[in-house]
């Protein structure tokens, strides 16, 4: 609770331009007390789950928790949050609806504030995932080549800045062509990061489907730098509808990295072969248009 309550100041602070609010991270004394008898409470039902009694004074201490909620001058966050742990725990049981109203924050965002919210979370997520890559290639430079925008060129795709995106993927590409896969680093397929992949890499969940386990085999949920950097770029040479020539280019690539991986990494193979697919298929569609034009 506390920890959310920070974020609410990260983002009222930062985010929104707004002078900072004293107490946010603080608890009325008296709230708090109702709130840790009832969790003590919870936990003595749990121990003695017929006892009629201990059943009685808990719907007696919610009670008193609301009343003491509706009589205090003021509330802060904290508290705001505590009760509403409380009361999504318990349920509507003893919580009348238009005394909620009364607490004056809001129960639901409007669809451009959580628009906005999103974005400005995927947008910090890049930013450390970017240092956090540029602090992997200070670490094992010696060992393996690092590309560190690799998070920046997936969020520049997921804005449809398309030609962006294939400037960072290219660069990215040559950086790693000449390796070997024991030196390729890799990202997790999801589910931390679905927010920042394509629709195509459902296909990860495909693997589930046939084997559940295989949430559990990192070979299952990686997806190596070289095949992100490839994916990227077909996919937004297919966007920008680029050349023939540099379609086949890719191919080529495309080709050499799927030879390049074990037989093992598994969503690898996978994306590689599906846009291995996608440019084929686009190649074969302007080889037939100019035929015929």
């Amino acid at each position: 609770m506390l920890g959310l309550a920070v974020f609410y100041l990260h983002v009222r602070t930062t985010s929104l331009n707004q002078q900072q609010q004293t107490y946010v991270t603080v608890f009325t004394t008296e709230l708090l007390a109702h709130y840790l008898h009832i969790k003590c409470l919870s936990v003595t039902k749990c121990q003695k789950r017929n006892d009629t009694t201990n059943s009685q004074s808990s719907t007696f201490e919610l009670q008193s928790y609301e009343k003491c909620i509706t009589d205090v001058q003021q509330m802060f966050i904290a508290d705001v949050l505590l009760w509403k742990s409380v009361n999504g725990y318990y349920g509507h049981r003893t919580v009348c609806n238009q005394q909620c109203r009364r607490w004056h924050y809001p129960n639901k965002f409007s669809a451009d504030s959580m628009s906005y919210l999103i974005k400005l979370l995927l947008h910090l997520a890049v930013e450390h995932l970017t240092t956090f890559r540029q602090l992997e290639a200070q670490e094992f430079s010696s060992v393996a080549e690092i590309v560190t925008r690799d998070f920046e060129a997936l969020f520049a795709y997921k804005r449809g800045n398309y030609q962006k995106c294939l400037q960072l993927s290219t660069q990215n590409l040559h950086k790693l062509e000449y390796r070997q896969p024991s030196y390729y680093f890799t990202m997790s397929a999801f589910p931390e990061f679905i927010q920042l992949l394509d629709d195509d890499v459902s296909l990860t969940a495909m693997t589930l489907i046939v084997n559940p386990k295989c949430r559990r085999l990192s070979g299952y949920v990686r997806i190596s730098q070289l095949t992100l950097s490839l994916y990227l770029m077909t996919q937004c040479q297919l966007k920008l509808h680029h050349s023939m020539t540099s379609l086949a280019r890719t191919l080529d690539y495309i080709k050499i990295a799927h030879k390049r991986h074990p037989v093992d990494w598994t969503i690898d193979r996978l994306i590689l072969k599906m846009i291995g697919h996608k440019a084929l298929i686009y190649v074969e569609q302007l080889f037939m248009s100019e035929v015929i034009n």
